[in-house]
């Protein structure tokens, strides 16, 4: 079994990297390159790159900026954003991909999880799933597009279908977290992780260790987290200490 994980997170648009709340009013926050050698020499275990103008845009994630963060980068990179075929995660896997994280596409046709696990590796298959609770429907309702469209879809449900599908790691973010600083979604990452037997990766509202430790104790296999390391209120060091202080097996 893999230790329990932490990776840092890096929102690019147009080449830098940005953070907002609730996916909107992104500003920046450095050169994803330096942020990329960064966060691995501090410890970081992954790193997450996502393009997130990509699928709005009906464009791949640049591949420029894929190669230039692997050059500098020795750990596993999962690379997202307009992931739509076979094709187009091949060329992010060309580029220095590790892992490709498939999202609006995967919703439109979930077959692309089939075909990319089939093909490339469930190791390499991330399905990304983006969600916010719905009082309505008393569910917690799939987004696409960077969280622009609303899916008549249950993130618990899809999240077993992924695995059916043949994924090989979740990727979960709470849309009503997202940026808050407020904690991870414990509901939701209990209820996704009680329904499959992937690995689930925790995002959206980490602010201090004990969210994180939280997180682990409801079932996350691994933590994202971007806001508290872009604006250096933790290193991924202090941040594995601390966790390793509390009882959580991190790798130190």
């Amino acid at each position: 079994m893999l230790k329990p994980r932490i990776i840092p997170c890096l929102d690019v648009d147009n080449g830098r990297v940005v953070k907002g709340v609730k996916f909107q009013n992104l500003r920046d926050a450095g050169s994803p390159v330096e942020l990329a050698q960064w966060y691995q020499d501090q410890g970081a275990d992954e790193l997450v790159v996502l393009d997130v103008s990509a699928t709005r845009q009906d464009r791949l994630a640049m591949l420029d900026t894929v190669e230039h963060v692997r050059q500098v980068l020795s750990i596993p990179l999962t690379v997202g954003g307009g992931v739509s075929s076979i094709d187009s995660a091949q060329r992010l896997l060309h580029a220095g991909a590790d892992k490709v994280s498939v999202n609006s596409a995967a919703v439109r046709d979930p077959s692309l999880i089939d075909s990319i696990s089939q093909r490339l590796g469930a190791q390499c298959t991330v399905v990304a799933i983006d969600a916010k609770w719905n009082f309505e429907s008393d569910q917690f309702q799939v987004l696409t597009r960077s969280g622009t469209d609303a899916q008549p879809l249950d993130a618990v449900a899809w999240a077993s279908e992924a695995e059916r599908r043949g994924a090989g790691e979740i990727l979960l973010t709470s849309f009503d977290r997202d940026g808050t600083r407020s904690g991870y979604d414990l509901p939701m990452l209990k209820a996704v992780t009680a329904a499959c037997r992937l690995p689930v990766i925790a995002s959206g509202g980490a602010d201090t260790v004990a969210h994180m430790v939280e997180a682990f104790q409801a079932g996350a296999h691994a933590v994202l987290a971007a806001s508290i390391f872009h604006e250096g209120n933790y290193t991924v060091r202090q941040v594995k200490l601390e966790l390793a202080e509390q009882g959580i097996a991190v790798r130190l």
